[in-house]
Formats: C-alpha cells, structure tokens, sequence
C-alpha cells in the first residue's frame, strides 16, 4: 500500500521528558502521612519535601518547611493577605515548587498536603494558576497524586459524621465540609492509595479495609504497608516515578458522565464490603425518591453518581453520600436538553459517552448510582431504587405532566439561562463556560 502523503516521516523516538518529578501526598492523618514521605527520603535522600502547616491559616499565617534526606532546608513562617488553602497554594505552594525547581535542578519533589486539603484543589492550582508568567507544569512533571489511608482510623473517620469547625480544623470561617467528605475526596482523586499499618481490630479487619479501599477507588493501584519492617526501595518504586497522574481525568462526580469507571459491582460480600452499581433510563419520581433518602444511606458508607427527576428534566442531579449525610447538586444540563450548538462546548469524553449510550426516547438521561458498604443488601437496594422509578402509567402522561409533579427538590438544582455562543470568526473575543454562559 503506497504512503499517504499526510503519513508521519519521523520515526525517531520522543526525548525523555527531563522535567523532574512531583509526587503529590496527601491524607488525613498526618502521622501515617510523614511516614510514608519520611520512608521516600530514606530510599532517596536528594528528594525535596515541601509541607505547609495551616494550624494559623485563619489567621493568615502559614508555616512551611523543606527538607532532603540529610535534613532540614528551610523553616519559614509566611502572612498572607488573606488565610485560607487556596490562597496559600497560589500564594505560597506553586511558588516555592517553582523556586525549588530552580535552586535544586534535577531533584524530585513531594509535597505533603495538610490533612485538610483535597488533592483536587492542587490540581485546579497547578492547572490554572501561573508563577511568574509560566504555568508550573512548565518547570516539573505532576507524577501521580497517592492519598495515605491510616488502617487504625479510616473506618471510624469514614463513618464519622463530625465536621471540621466542629473538630477546630477548618481551612476557613465558611468551611462546612465533614470530616468523612475530605476523606473520600483525598481517596477519590488518587492515582495511588496506601493503606498504612494494621486495623486495630487484627488480620482480617486490616483486609476488609483493603477490600473497602478497592471497591471505593477500583481506578486506582492500592499498595499496603502492614508489616513491622518497612522495604524503603520497594515503597519508592511503587509510588515515585510511575507516570498514574492523568490531568485530563474528571471530578469523581462526573466521572460517569463522562464515560469512566464510576464503581464496580461487586454484590457478593468480600470481607463482608459489597459494591452495587444501580443504572435505570427511566427517570425517578421526585416524591418517591424523597421519602426513600433514609433507607438509601441507612448502610452506605459511601455512594455517589448522578440521577434525573421527572419533575427536572434538564438537570444532571449530582449524588454525594458520606458519613451519613447526604449532597445533592446540579451538574448542568443533560445533552438532550441543550441545543446542538452548545454541544461541541461539552468535553469531548461527555459526548461520545453520551452517542453511545444514546435513547431515542430519553436521549443521554439515565440513573447511575454506585454504593458501597458492609453488609449491603443488593437486591433490596435495586427494589427500593426501582420503586422510586415512573410506572409505565406515568411514563405514558409525558414530560409535561412530570414537570407538574410535587417536587421537594423544586429550585434546589437552579440551572443557568442559555446565551447564544459566539461565533467562531468572534470567539476569540470572549469567552462563555460549557452552557454558553459568559464568565
């Protein structure tokens, strides 16, 4: 067959990317945490550790360390004008990596989270804020993003219902968020997980959480440390240097939206952690599903996904259950419901996920529910879920009688209007979000 003209001519392999290599720690207890960065220096001691202590965040004051395997390089207390995380991580965090990368050439980096701060946010950070005119994926490669897992404390802390004003570790005065919800944020958003020490509880409690971990992050590689003797080499292959991190990889809520693995079914219990994953076309009638919201987290340690009410037929409803509580939100729009000018304003993943999976009824609306616990029930799970579905009665009344259904979720997913999206020859004059709304 001749060659296409349009063939590439250069067959010669692509340079090694020289950039030195960001791994990303993060976890909730920050004694788990250090051991893992701590047993990373010993296995390589030109390593750069790089923490921030948020202990007087609120009060604008933020203390930060750098270290190597030989020991400490720097202590420094910073102000910033304004205390909270992501002033400090636009502030203080990516100019210091920066910095570092500069005074310190080929050297690798960890930077070690505070307990309070979501990995995401760092990646938001590293994706949209710039040092000094440059974006700091300039300077350095992100390698992955591994999340520390306490074996002695995460059952407790995932089941936990406190919050963090609560525990007088709050990032800022409107930080809400609840303990268990940083938790599963920190594991979610990882490419790595390390499940550090042993449960309290003996051997098989310690692999029920290991179970537990795999079913709540199957994207992600799980490497355990439960023994009394720590191999610091073994540890470093396993976690540095393994090029996991994909940027291009949605928030865990949009993950089924665009076509990634949201969870696995797993109904038969392994240690007794069973994993259902719940998908229906029809949508949910919003009564029902209100009064079925407490038998639905009554043994949830974690579900999450999205769902349509009937009575909201243009919303993508988000659903995020930890520790015991419950967030729904709006994710936008369906693809039905926008016009098809707007579609190529979607990523491009949320697209073809939704061509292939598309009704010609109810276009790309759907149920896709993923809830993971111990002792699940599967199919009464599946029943209660099925019951809160439109009958084929209901069904046949159309969307408009849907819409006047009593709806106790009614101006909860407000969604923005529709603007008409610029024209291409014009686009590069301003600049609209996914559903044509100027920002």
């Amino acid at each position: 067959m001749p060659t296409s003209p349009l063939a590439p001519t250069d067959t010669t392999t692509p340079a090694a990317d020289s950039r030195p290599a960001l791994t990303v720690l993060s976890g909730f207890w920050p004694s788990a945490t250090y051991a893992v960065a701590r047993t990373l220096l010993a296995a390589e001691p030109s390593l750069l550790l790089v923490r921030h202590d948020l202990t007087a965040v609120r009060d604008g004051l933020v203390r930060r360390t750098v270290r190597d395997g030989a020991g400490g390089l720097e202590d420094e207390r910073i102000t910033l004008a304004h205390g909270c995380v992501s002033c400090t991580l636009r502030e203080d965090v990516l100019p210091t990596l920066a910095r570092l990368v500069h005074t310190h050439p080929g050297r690798d980096l960890v930077l070690m989270l505070p307990e309070v701060v979501e990995p995401e946010a760092v990646a938001a950070a590293c994706a949209h804020c710039l040092v000094d005119g440059a974006s700091i994926t300039d300077l350095l490669r992100v390698d992955s993003y591994v999340t520390v897992a306490d074996a002695e404390h995460l059952l407790d802390g995932l089941a936990s219902t406190d919050d963090l004003k609560t525990l007088d570790i709050h990032a800022a005065e409107n930080d809400d968020r609840g303990l268990a919800d940083v938790i599963v944020r920190q594991l979610e958003y990882a490419d790595t997980v390390v499940l550090w020490g042993r449960s309290r509880e003996g051997a098989y409690d310690t692999d029920r959480l290991s179970v537990l971990l795999a079913r709540m992050v199957p994207w992600a590689t799980q490497v355990r440390v439960d023994g009394d003797l720590v191999d610091a080499h073994t540890l470093d292959q396993q976690l540095r240097r393994t090029g996991r991190h994909r940027p291009e990889t949605p928030g865990v809520l949009t993950r089924g939206l665009q076509g990634h693995l949201l969870g696995v079914h797993e109904p038969h219990p392994d240690c007794g952690v069973v994993s259902v994953v719940y998908r229906a076309r029809r949508p949910l009638h919003p009564e029902r599903l209100h009064d079925a919201l407490e038998d639905l987290g009554a043994e949830a340690i974690r579900s999450r996904g999205h769902l349509w009410l009937a009575s909201q037929p243009e919303t993508v409803v988000a659903w995020d259950f930890a520790g015991g509580g419950l967030g729904l939100g709006s994710l936008g729009r369906w693809l039905t419901a926008l016009p098809d000018d707007h579609w190529n304003h979607q990523p491009v993943h949320r697209q073809l996920a939704a061509t292939l999976d598309w009704d010609p009824y109810y276009g790309d609306r759907h149920q896709h529910l993923v809830f993971i616990g111990l002792d699940l029930d599967p199919a009464d799970l599946h029943r209660t879920l099925d019951r809160c579905l439109l009958t084929d009665a209901e069904l046949a009344d159309g969307e408009e009688a849907w819409r006047g259904y009593p709806d106790p979720f009614a101006d909860c997913f407000p969604l923005p209007d529709l603007f008409p999206l610029p024209d291409l020859d014009t686009a590069g004059q301003s600049r609209t979000d996914a559903e044509g709304d100027p920002v």
